[in-house]
């Protein structure tokens, strides 16, 4: 076939998909309805990732799992929108790596609340102000964020997804030529995770200018002449900054953990995480005994993490990730049986 030929044929293509996308959104608007009458949210983590691994395992052609995944994320996030559009508050600014992971799950259309703090992004959804938020809660390299796991504590918001994304900074400026790069703009710690890179490429002697964060690092590239940023690839597009390396970390594995947080209980999936923490007696073998209840309920603990009450003396709460969903029997005697103080932090599909 010719090239016309070959245009012609992905033209009418696209033709019938319009006409396939717009038939979709009928029966979304009437999904919508249903749900605003009987008060069910409009997200449901699980029933979309259902459809993924369902379409994934029937898929034939040449588009990989990561490819279907991202397309129909898209749609979902439409869908969502044409149903109830939503604000989603995730700790800022513009260009965050929050931000990127929020628009990873919720799409291009969503309204975004940029938040200046963690704890904020809660004060937000507790008051209402927005239907989702999304917080990091755990790093590849650095651990947890204790930020998240406190607030979790103190505010009322449940886990409702998670999800894990690649961290990669890319090197960006409005130079032509490296030579003309005089000072360079970054978060500490995202300067520091390109060591490699700057050494590489003689960058290590010039100016470094220490910023709030690697989003703010891409404005004042933008404004500067003769600067660059180390930032995410999300914040140098907002910035209309061109990017010249992608991916310039030291450590390519790097990822984070993100978690989405609202105000309601997802269904049962096929694969499900609970999140709890757990307060318990202060005496010799307490943790060990509580734990034994799980092991003899042939339930899976995948996470346990430790953080100081922040109260006089030096009492600690567990955080605690297991296998399964508190509708489950075994989960429900656990927390109705157990003589400590546990707070449930939400049931939701495990991505790992």
């Amino acid at each position: 076939m010719t090239l016309d030929e070959l245009r012609k044929e992905i033209n009418a293509i696209d033709d019938e998909l319009l006409k396939l996308l717009n038939k979709r959104m009928d029966f979304v608007k009437e999904v919508g309805k249903l749900k605003q009458n009987d008060g069910s949210s409009i997200y449901r983590p699980e029933r979309e990732q259902e459809i993924i691994q369902r379409l994934t395992k029937n898929s034939k052609g040449n588009l990989t799992p990561e490819a279907i995944e991202a397309i129909f994320l898209e749609i979902f996030a439409v869908s969502r929108n044409l149903e109830l559009p939503e604000k989603i508050a995730y700790l800022g600014p513009e260009g965050s790596y929050t931000h990127q992971a929020a628009e990873n799950r919720f799409g291009a259309m969503s309204y975004y609340l940029p938040i200046a703090s963690i704890e904020g992004v809660f004060k937000v959804l507790q008051n209402k102000g927005a239907k989702y938020g999304v917080v990091p809660i755990e790093n590849n390299t650095e651990g947890a964020v204790g930020v998240t796991l406190d607030c979790l504590g103190k505010y009322d918001s449940k886990i409702v997804a998670e999800l894990s994304l690649d961290i990669h900074h890319c090197f960006a400026t409005t130079c032509e030529d490296l030579k003309e790069v005089k000072k360079i703009y970054s978060h500490s710690q995202g300067y520091n995770q390109c060591k490699s890179f700057l050494e590489e490429h003689m960058l290590s002697d010039i100016e470094f200018i220490p910023t709030k964060s690697t989003a703010w690092a891409a404005k004042l590239a933008k404004e500067n002449p003769n600067s660059a940023a180390i930032c995410s690839p999300i914040a140098a597009k907002l910035n209309k900054l061109p990017i010249h390396f992608e991916k310039i970390e030291d450590n390519l594995a790097n990822r984070t953990k993100f978690l989405i947080l609202s105000d309601f209980e997802n269904e049962k999936s096929s694969n499900d995480k609970t999140s709890i923490l757990a307060q318990l007696d202060d005496k010799p073998g307490s943790l060990a005994t509580f734990l034994q209840e799980f092991n003899k309920r042939g339930i899976n603990l995948t996470k346990i993490e430790s953080r100081p009450m922040k109260k006089r003396g030096f009492k600690s709460v567990f955080y605690i990730d297991f296998k399964g969903h508190i509708r489950d029997k075994n989960v429900k005697e656990i927390l109705k049986n157990s003589p400590n103080e546990i707070k449930w932090l939400g049931s939701y599909m495990d991505t790992e």
